[in-house]
């Protein structure tokens, strides 16, 4: 058994936090130049070059890339050997998102009620945690700010075994197009296929969270992925939906086991920025 204090996650949490605010992930901005040289449209062209220079100005003044520094949302893989002291795992992770987000001086988005009163937080909690027990006695933290434009563009669909793949392309394909310029594009698509109703809209999160240059290990799906991709691209939706070739950076798919007779689909959409940021205590 391994003792990870309490305290070492509210610090880690807040460094992801700013970081992911304020840094693009490399292979993100790679994807950007290379597009840019590929790119057919020159407002396409123009708008990646814009891109990488945002990009570029939020590293150097540590700025965050987008003023929508989003809802908090934690991947935890805790190891079965590990044993938190001095707290519990959400009180550290919150604690940790307040931290990065008011020393930090990040947008602060959450509302405490989602109906009625819709009153902020003041510090951005809380995150949206997803814990999975795993083998080991390490715990993994993946923190993915998640604005509200690519967010709102999420899509679930319950569909049956009979729907397909086909079904499964015309989810995807008519979720992209009705995001259209809203989820500010290039996007990175997430897919969930399977589970339940939830467990679809987790697979897909996932999906979205990942790092630019994975792909599924099963190579069904990972030929899925780029099939998807190549479709979506297609579309002429183009950067920040202005028309050109470079609509999607990628597309993940995740799956879970599922009932004999469903085949959910979500679909959960990151904006051109993708963030995300990682650590293992």
């Amino acid at each position: 058994m391994r003792d990870i204090q309490a305290t070492a996650i509210t610090r880690a949490v807040a460094d992801l936090a700013v970081r992911a605010c304020c840094k693009l992930p490399r292979d993100v901005y790679e994807s950007f130049r290379s597009s840019e040289t590929t790119e057919p449209s020159p407002v396409g062209r123009n708008i990646l070059r814009q891109l990488i220079a945002n990009a570029d100005i939020a590293d150097t003044e540590n700025m965050p890339l987008c003023q929508d520094t989003g809802l908090t949302v934690v991947f935890a893989d805790l190891g079965q050997e590990v044993h938190i002291v001095g707290g519990d795992l959400e009180e550290a992770v919150n604690a940790g998102v307040r931290r990065g987000y008011v020393d930090g001086y990040l947008r602060k988005s959450i509302v405490s009620e989602p109906l009625f009163e819709r009153k902020n937080t003041g510090d951005n909690t809380p995150a949206v945690i997803h814990v999975r027990i795993v083998p080991g006695d390490a715990l993994r933290l993946r923190l993915a700010p998640k604005g509200a434009g690519s967010e709102n563009k999420s899509v679930l669909k319950m569909l049956t075994p009979a729907d397909g793949i086909e079904g499964v392309r015309k989810v995807v394909l008519d979720a992209v197009k009705a995001a259209g310029p809203n989820s500010c594009p290039p996007l990175v698509v997430g897919v969930g296929l399977g589970g339940s109703m939830e467990m679809a809209a987790i697979c897909a999160k996932r999906a979205a969270a990942r790092d630019l240059d994975s792909r599924n290990p099963d190579p069904r799906y990972a030929a899925f992925e780029e099939e998807l991709l190549t479709m979506i691209n297609k579309t002429g939706v183009g950067p920040q939906g202005l028309g050109g070739r470079t609509t999607a950076l990628r597309v993940h798919v995740e799956w879970y086991p599922t009932h004999i007779a469903s085949l959910p689909v979500a679909v959960n959409i990151n904006c051109h920025a993708a963030r995300h940021a990682e650590i293992v205590l």
